[in-house]
């Protein structure tokens, strides 16, 4: 994919910015590839509509703004249904079951998977969440090596919660790939 659109979307305190963050630090940083990465966020501190834009491509990027993503990430039923219609014909559309019910409405690729149940009964942390979706989006598109990602977590993630982070993502690229 030479642009790959991306966004993610749930609800405050989900860490939705967060991943985007690292995504666009693992591929601007580590992979040598030209990405932004934007947010929007709704007034309350937890709990209000979050979205987090990434674009990654090989060329200079002009607009920061996602506004057909190939890749939608919904960990919410009301930031399913208010981007779900977004995105692109033929892209993917990454849903936590635990969450989301979805609807076959979009002419896209959708995943649900239990992001949210594996991460509380394998690592019984919520704050990993948006890590272990993070990995299963690495596994699903293959848009930086997983080590990229891995660096950016080294740099962006307290020395604190690096092993928790860590596992994760492994859990969520086990989850991608189908094991």
């Amino acid at each position: 994919m030479a642009r790959a659109r991306f966004v993610f979307s749930g609800s405050g305190g989900q860490g939705v910015i967060t991943a985007s963050v690292i995504l666009a630090a693992a591929a601007a940083l580590y992979e040598g590839l030209y990405a932004v990465q934007s947010q929007t966020y709704g007034p309350e501190a937890r709990g209000g509509a979050t979205r987090g834009d990434v674009i990654i491509s090989k060329e200079k990027i002009n607009f920061p703004k996602v506004t057909q993503p190939n890749i939608l990430v919904s960990l919410t039923q009301e930031a399913y249904n208010k981007y779900v219609g977004i995105v692109r014909p033929g892209g993917l559309v990454l849903t936590d079951s635990h969450s989301v019910k979805t609807e076959r409405k979009v002419d896209a690729r959708q995943v649900e998977l239990p992001m949210y149940q594996l991460t509380m009964e394998r690592i019984g942390n919520p704050i990993v969440f948006n890590i272990c979706m993070l990995g299963v989006v690495i596994a699903l598109t293959q848009v930086v090596k997983p080590s990229a990602i891995i660096k950016a977590l080294e740099a962006n993630v307290s020395a604190r919660f690096l092993t928790m982070n860590i596992q994760a993502f492994d859990l969520g690229q086990e989850l991608g790939r189908g094991g």
